[in-house]
This record gives structure tokens, sequence and C-alpha cells, in this order.
């Protein structure tokens, strides 16, 4: 994984600790406009993109100059809020703001990929929620039923990131400090002294860096051989019970002290007992998705919401729920296969 070359990233050379003058290699004339075309990626259809394009070579020549001259300064958020699967306020930025989270993303995102764990799976090439439950699932066929696991996550996590503590992680990788100054730009959700914007590309990768210290303490410290973390839930897997009591204490203290977050739920129990991570009920022998996707499912059956549908069809990939679903589906929806795309009628018969 250190060394996996990233299409949507700049090459770095990883000849240095610390990296200096990536202003100037982010925001060069070719990687605003190849920024420009991450951007576009799934929202040709969106007004923001399409008045964007409409006037697209001044408007990439006037962020360019605006960049170059200091003078930048990001749009006011859009708020919307969404109740799936928790209540959130989603901070999303304007197209020419998100050009220039591209740019910034295609620079840094090589430099602190290559110091993350191969087992945090979110936001990442070749990482996903089926990545996370499969890893989960073999680390659970290594060891007896009668083992433990420990299952954390932290308390509104992209609410409660320290912005200073964000910022030193930057400066342990980066030396470019006018660089620095416009990453934290888009660290700043302005609601509080805390947190980062829930809907900023760059949020998803801040995040990976922030908890980045608490998987290498869990791997170095702790030394615990099964281990997986998708955003902010973790699972340690394998433990006596008196190991998954300690761990959990010394994970909580560590996030407290160094990261300044708070543990919010957490589990200890036997591995024949499952567990419940990524939207999934593990056992060693199967896998199911959790009760509130199958009445989610249920539900788009009977509104005909296809998209719906096809969706958690393909979340359920590789779980015995594939059978309930197509039970529903002959129940409700008889005529499916002339309705659903025939990769999911396939899935549904594997």
């Amino acid at each position: 994984m250190a060394n996996m070359k990233v299409s949507h990233g700049l090459e770095i050379p990883k000849t240095s600790k610390r990296y200096g003058y990536l202003y100037e290699k982010a925001f060069t004339r070719e990687n605003i406009y190849d920024a420009y075309l991450d951007a576009r990626k799934g929202k040709r259809s969106k007004i923001g993109t399409y008045l964007f394009e409409k006037n697209l070579a001044q408007n990439l020549d006037s962020l360019y100059e605006q960049l170059m001259d200091n003078t930048y300064h990001p749009s006011q958020y859009r708020e919307f809020i969404v109740y799936e699967p928790k209540r959130r306020v989603i901070q999303a930025p304007h197209f020419r703001d998100l050009v220039v989270q591209h740019a910034i993303y295609r620079v840094i995102y090589n430099i602190f990929n290559c110091t993350f764990i191969d087992t945090s799976f979110a936001c990442r090439k070749n990482g996903g929620t089926h990545k996370a439950s499969d890893y989960t699932q073999q680390e659970m066929r290594k060891y007896s039923g009668d083992s433990y696991f420990v299952k954390l996550d932290i308390r509104k996590f992209f609410y409660s990131i320290d912005r200073d503590v964000l910022k030193s992680l930057f400066e342990k990788k980066i030396k470019d400090k006018r660089f620095i100054n416009l990453m934290m730009v888009f660290a700043d959700a302005n609601t509080s002294d805390k947190g980062i914007p829930i809907g900023n590309l760059l949020s998803q990768l801040y995040s990976l860096v922030y908890l980045n210290e608490l998987d290498h303490f869990v791997k170095r410290e702790l030394k615990i051989k099964s281990y997986v973390r998708y955003v902010d839930d973790f699972v340690l897997i394998g433990l006596t019970l008196k190991q998954a009591k300690e761990a959990k204490y010394l994970c909580e203290k560590f996030v407290q002290e160094k990261l300044h977050v708070e543990l919010s739920h957490w589990t200890i129990q036997k591995i024949h007992k499952g567990i419940n991570f990524v939207g999934y009920r593990t056992w060693k022998s199967a896998k199911f998705v959790r009760k509130h996707t199958l009445y989610k499912f249920k539900k788009s059956v009977v509104k005909k919401k296809v998209d719906s549908i096809v969706s958690i069809i393909g979340h359920a990939k590789g779980t015995k729920t594939l059978s309930y679903f197509k039970r529903i589906l002959q129940a409700l929806m008889p005529d499916y296969k002339n309705l659903i795309p025939n990769r999911s009628v396939k899935c549904l018969n594997m």
C-alpha cells in the first residue's frame, strides 16, 4: 500500500521527511485544470458545474490569479441536513472551491497515504466497506469463538476534531506554511473552535490523517495483530478478556490525551457473538446486513424506488441477506427482473 500509485494524485518522491514548495506544485495552471476535471466527475448535471464550465477559461484563469496573489477566499458553504444513517449537517462547497480542494488533494494524498496502515479502509483507493468487512471476517476466523474483540468509536468525530492538533499533524510532513494555511482554511467549520466540515473532499483525508496516530499506537504500542478501522469506528480482534479491557482503557486514554476526542459506544464480546461493523453483522461463517437496512429495502420495494433497491443489493453483495431480498422482490415486485439492472439480478442469484 505504501508504494501504490494513485491515479488521482501527483507523484511525490518519497525522499524527504517533510515536503516544501507544495503551494507552487498544487497551483500550476496544469494541476488546476486537472483538478477541475476531477471535481466535475459525477457532477456534470449540477448547476454549479454548468455555471463554472460556461466560462471555463475565464474561471480557471481567475482562480489561478487569485491563488497566485493570495486573494483567494472560499465562498460560504451551502448547508443542508441529512438523516441517514443519522442526523448530520452537511457543508457543501461551491464548485470553484471544490476545484481548489482537488488541487490540494492531488498533491497531499500520496504524501499521507504512504503513512497509513493497510487496514484503514475509509476514503482510500482500493478501500471501502466491503473490503473492511471482508478483512474483519478473515481475522475473526483466525481465532477461537471464545476469544474477544473490542469495538470502539469516537463521539461526534468530525465535530470534535481539534484543529490545532490537526495542523500539527500536517506540519510533521509539510514545511510549506502558506500551503498549510490554505489547507486549514478548508478545515474551518465556521461553527465552533473545534470540528471540520462534513461534506468536504479534504475532510475525508483530514480524518484519516487525524486517526492515523491512533492506528500506529494500536499496532506499534499495543501490538495488536488484528485491527481494522473505518473512519471513526475501529475493532481489535483476537484478545483475552483481560487484554480487551486493557486495550479499551489505553485507547480511550490515548485519544483523550493526544487527540482531544472522546470514545462513544464501545463493545467487548466474544467473537462467536458476531461483530456489528461497517453496516454488516458478521460471524465467522456468514454475514448479514443490519436490521435497519432490511427495513429500508422493504420500504424501497413497496415504493418501487429502483435506485435505492439497486444500491442496497450492492451493499448486501456477499451476504446471506440476498436470499431474503429476493423473496421480498418476488412477493412485492414480481416483475423486478424487468425493472432493475441485470447486474443486480445476478447478484441476487449468487
